[in-house]
């Protein structure tokens, strides 16, 4: 290998690099049946979620934040279905050094653009985990809340579900998920699908840390929810009792 090579290979992919190792592993015939599932008119690739994963982490390790950040931009402005999932894929990390505005800004750049699901998903998994770096980005992220666009009303809860993980909650952690918890009170009256099954999400996961919380939440605003909304909020109550 050259010099030159070897320097490259360093500083880890292009964006043209990471588009090839991408093209790669791509599946035709997945492809077409993840364009049905999905729904949404974007190219898809057919490329399997484990492999994204792996390439995600070998392309973690060799760039440098800023790379990464160039990287996921470059990513995510292709419009491809798995470029934009292993776009998130590279800033999801619990600790980002230095934790500055730049992967939180990118990430909530992304956020009015959702259109489905499963891209959304994978970017709140990062935003999550900014979050918890640092609670006053929920100030941010409580604009969300009355928003039109429905996976950003839908991304505020999505976003914050790492308040609902802990047994033994920080003070300001517990406070963050009463504030979090107010939003989802504010959600109940909206019947979209999505709006629901957030909150039953929520709710459900939190139960399995603060059941007390989450009975009292089902309590107050279940006759609002939507059945299912309701049923999945309390699968575990059951369980906690």
């Amino acid at each position: 290998m050259t010099d030159t090579a070897e320097t490259t290979a360093a500083q880890g992919p292009t964006l043209e690099a990471a588009l090839a190792a991408l093209q790669a592993q791509a599946d035709p015939e997945r492809a077409d049946g993840m364009a049905a599932y999905h729904k949404v008119d974007r190219p898809y690739l057919g490329v399997p979620n484990p492999v994204l994963n792996d390439l995600a982490r070998d392309w973690r390790a060799e760039l440098t934040l800023e790379a990464r950040i160039a990287l996921a931009a470059g990513l995510w402005h292709t419009n491809i279905h798995e470029a934009r999932v292993v776009a998130a894929k590279l800033l999801t990390q619990a600790r980002i050094r230095p934790d500055d505005a730049a992967v939180w800004w990118l990430i909530c750049s992304w956020v009015p653009q959702f259109d489905a699901w499963a891209i959304a998903d994978h970017v709140c998994t990062a935003g999550q985990r900014r979050i918890m770096a640092d609670l006053t980005r929920l100030d941010e992220v409580e604009a969300w809340t009355t928003h039109d666009h429905l996976w950003t009303k839908r991304a505020a809860l999505v976003m914050t579900l790492g308040l609902t993980k802990a047994n033994h909650p920080s003070a300001a952690e517990r406070a963050a998920r009463e504030r979090v918890l107010g939003w989802a009170a504010g959600y109940v009256s909206d019947q979209r699908w999505f709006i629901q099954k957030a909150v039953a999400w929520w709710l459900r996961d939190l139960s399995k840390h603060d059941a007390l919380a989450v009975t009292a939440f089902l309590q107050t605003h279940g006759d609002e929810m939507r059945p299912f909304a309701r049923k999945e909020a309390g699968k575990y109550l059951a369980d906690a009792g």
